[in-house]
């Protein structure tokens, strides 16, 4: 019925004029040939429905999107620009120190210039804390390949959910409080078996790194031999105490990776926010260790030269080991990362 109506409007405006019929059909017939259909143009108009002012018309402003809608976003192509220009700095500063220690060009005694001073004790003190430091890569390395090559302690190890993920974490700290804990004596006792439990445990748990294959995690162990011992070059080139200042700002560095770390449970990398913390987690960690390392090197020689050779306990290698250990597993699972293409790379085939 409103089609009706709106067809028969024109018709009854014509009506409406003070001329005869007959003199408006004699005026109106040769308009009418040439004008348009204003009917169908009506009836289309109608159809359509009411138009919408634009914008501008309207007097609106275009909302963009919000903080919310941007960080819960898909990422952008330079999500991790950021942190690769991090590590890439950080790269260039380690380069030039090694180049400014390594050349002799400071003034100040360094632990290499001190070495010279040093008595036997503290050399095998030494000597024995790096000897652990490689028998527990090496023992690592095999308990990884060892639980890879079983099927129900790979399961075990790539499960998913909370309780194996704190199994996991408990397992791993309750093996290295226990380890630190034991007093140590030379040969092998509980603190050599405990020590290679820890170990163990902790090759299990980067087991699953396997998967990435065998060339890529040699390139990964290569360039982790190279970043570990160009650091421990630095820390030996350097001023003995250049690097004990770092300890403070290392742990509020850690306690940022390792938040980041724990949000990307509930944040993938396919958001924004996501990438910016895994970021954060990849090539912030690795800059972190990387200054770790630099810090438990010079901390590691300064102990091995003031703990008396005389005491009730005996200075324990294990314990100073394990700092270094685990500054180059972190480094080592992160470089592997970063060459499978989990920090923003394209994995070449």
């Amino acid at each position: 019925m409103l089609l009706r109506l709106a067809s028969a409007l024109p018709a009854k405006g014509l009506l409406t004029t003070s001329f005869s019929n007959s003199a408006k059909q004699a005026f109106l017939a040769p308009k009418l040939a040439k004008a348009p259909n204003n009917n169908a143009v009506l009836l289309r108009n109608y159809a359509r429905g009411p138009r919408e002012a634009p914008p501008a018309v309207r007097g609106e402003v275009r909302r963009g999107p919000t903080l919310k809608e941007k960080l819960m976003g898909p990422p952008s192509a330079n999500a991790y620009s950021l942190g690769k220009g991090a590590a890439a700095g950080a790269a260039g500063i380690g380069l030039g120190a090694l180049c400014y220690y390594g050349l002799g060009l400071s003034n100040e005694a360094s632990i290499q210039h001190n070495s010279l001073l040093w008595p036997q004790y503290v050399r095998d003190r030494l000597h024995t804390t790096y000897g652990y430091f490689g028998a527990a890569c090496i023992a690592t390395a095999l308990s990884a390949a060892a639980v890879f090559r079983s099927p129900r302690l790979l399961e075990l190890t790539t499960r998913n959910g909370w309780l194996s993920t704190l199994g996991t974490f408990a397992l791993v700290i309750g093996t290295g409080a226990m380890t630190q804990s034991i007093q140590y004596k030379e040969g092998v006792g509980p603190k050599q078996l405990s020590w290679l439990l820890h170990c163990a445990v902790l090759g299990g748990v980067i087991a699953p790194l396997c998967f990435l294959g065998g060339p890529l995690l040699t390139r990964a162990a290569i360039y982790t031999g190279g970043v570990v011992g160009g650091l421990s070059t630095v820390a030996v080139c350097a001023p003995s105490d250049k690097f004990l200042y770092m300890g403070g700002p290392l742990a509020i560095g850690l306690g940022l990776v390792m938040a980041s770390s724990l949000a990307g449970i509930w944040l993938p990398p396919t958001t924004a926010l996501g990438a910016g913390l895994a970021s954060l987690s990849l090539y912030g960690g690795l800059i972190l260790f990387s200054g770790f390392l630099l810090y438990d090197t010079q901390r590691i020689v300064r102990k091995a030269e003031m703990y008396p050779q005389y005491a009730m306990q005996p200075f324990d290698p294990i314990n100073a080991s394990l700092s270094i250990y685990m500054d180059a597993l972190n480094i080592f699972i992160r470089i592997a990362m970063i060459l499978s293409g989990g920090g923003g790379n394209s994995r070449r085939k």
